[in-house]
């Protein structure tokens, strides 16, 4: 091949213009510090380098805001349940006090304090939030765990599914018109001054201890189980609603009557009778079922709301009415096979995943609350009968010259010692 002038003139130019070039790429490159400036200059490196720019957005969510996010929630969790444990361990403190059967009637006045301060106290831990954000409701982070104001206008129809494993007990101690007696009316109060020892007594019947006391009295709670020989879903009806400041005492009807039920909206207590309670304790669950047979459902409704109260939205399954009738419906899944106990997560690596919150079923329990309750009422009992125990004895001082008095005295004061004997065991 003849090479001429002007091919060597053309290479040489042509070598002039490729040199050019790529020092105008490599004049870019430094310039903008790319290697490429777009995916057609070197579609493999293009790829990888939107790999790895994904990658390290991906890791900076994780580090930069994930974890530091996720830490903080966790952290006030545990602030909140360490609150909550302080609390539980005192009021634990107050009752091995309070177990003791010397202590005084102002001892016991002080321990009756400090447990009504820290059952007040209990769910208050539980409206701790992060960011805004309640951190014990679940998803619905926009709405306090109690209720912060009283709700006279809101209307809640619960209902509660249990096991026959929370079907306790509760010892009702008859005090007669001991309660009533006073420094004027011991000699001529009507049924005062007829106490004997004879009428006070104590009777111990089976509960149903609701969530909730201060119940609508006029709408009667519903109670459906399924009777483990036929399958079939039973309702129990409540014989009847009745209070506690009634003539006769729903306890004591309740013992009285094995068949029938009642209700005590004042207290949320559903009592059974003894033929009722076999029927319930018969409830046992089928293994080779999905559905879970061993569970009773409650239904029932609640109009009046305190401060302090737990809203029932985060625990059950409820249907709210307000004032304008608006209905909204809670936790349909929770009545169903697949209920969503609304768990928090953040992803905090690649296929790494965390629970950060812990929803108020787990942690803040009705039963706190209604335990301290029954300590209260069972302290309450017994304060009130030595005041009463102090009365008498006042009076046996002042009439000490009066035998007629003494003997109403004498009979009122062996009812007092008895009832004392009988609420101190309740007590203890």
């Amino acid at each position: 091949m003849r090479i001429t002038n002007k091919i060597i003139q053309n290479n040489n130019l042509t070598n002039i213009n490729t040199n050019k070039l790529y020092q105008d790429k490599l004049s870019t490159q430094m310039s903008t510090q790319k290697k490429i400036n777009r995916p057609s200059d070197d579609p493999v490196i293009a790829i990888r380098a939107l790999r790895l720019r994904s990658n390290v957005t991906e890791i900076t969510q994780y580090y930069g805001n994930n974890i530091p996010d996720a830490e903080s929630w966790l952290t006030v969790t545990e602030d909140a349940l360490k609150n909550l444990t302080s609390i539980i361990t005192d009021m634990g403190k107050q009752c091995t006090k309070g177990a003791n059967g010397d202590l005084t009637n102002e001892d016991r006045k002080i321990i009756l304090e400090q447990l009504k301060a820290l059952g007040s106290e209990v769910y208050s831990t539980g409206d701790a939030d992060y960011a805004g954000r309640y951190v014990f409701t679940g998803y619905r982070t926009d709405t306090p765990l109690s209720f912060a104001n009283k709700e006279d206008n809101l209307s809640y129809e619960i209902t509660e599914q249990i096991g026959n494993e929370v079907i306790d007990s509760v010892t009702y101690v008859n005090t007669d018109k001991l309660l009533d007696l006073n420094s004027v009316n011991f000699e001529t109060g009507a049924g005062v001054k007829d106490i004997t020892e004879q009428k006070v007594s104590s009777v111990d019947v089976h509960r149903i201890r609701l969530s909730y006391e201060n119940c609508d009295k006029n709408m009667t709670p519903v109670i459906n189980y399924t009777d483990p020989a036929t399958k079939q879903n039973v309702k129990i009806d409540i014989t009847a609603v009745t209070s506690i400041y009634d003539a006769k005492s729903p306890y004591e009807l309740a013992a009285e009557n094995p068949g029938n039920t009642y209700f005590v909206p004042e207290t949320g207590e559903i009592l059974l009778g003894k033929d009722v309670y076999d029927k319930l304790m018969s409830v046992k669950d089928d293994s080779t079922t999905l559905a879970n047979e061993a569970e009773i459902k409650v239904t029932y409704t609640k109009k009046e709301w305190a401060p302090g109260n737990l809203r029932p939205e985060h625990y059950f399954y409820c249907k709210s009415t307000d004032a304008n009738g608006k209905q909204i419906e809670y936790n349909r899944s929770f009545i169903e096979q697949n209920a969503d106990h609304q768990e928090i997560t953040y992803d905090v690596g690649f296929n790494q995943t965390i629970r950060v919150n812990s929803t108020a079923d787990e942690c803040f329990r009705h039963g706190i609350g209604r335990e301290v309750d029954d300590l209260v009422n069972s302290m309450e009992s017994v304060a009130n009968l030595e005041d009463k125990k102090k009365t008498i004895k006042q009076l046996q001082e002042k009439y000490a010259e009066d035998p007629d008095a003494l003997k109403i005295l004498k009979n009122q004061m062996d009812a007092v010692e008895k009832a004392l004997t009988l609420a101190k065991d309740k007590e203890q």
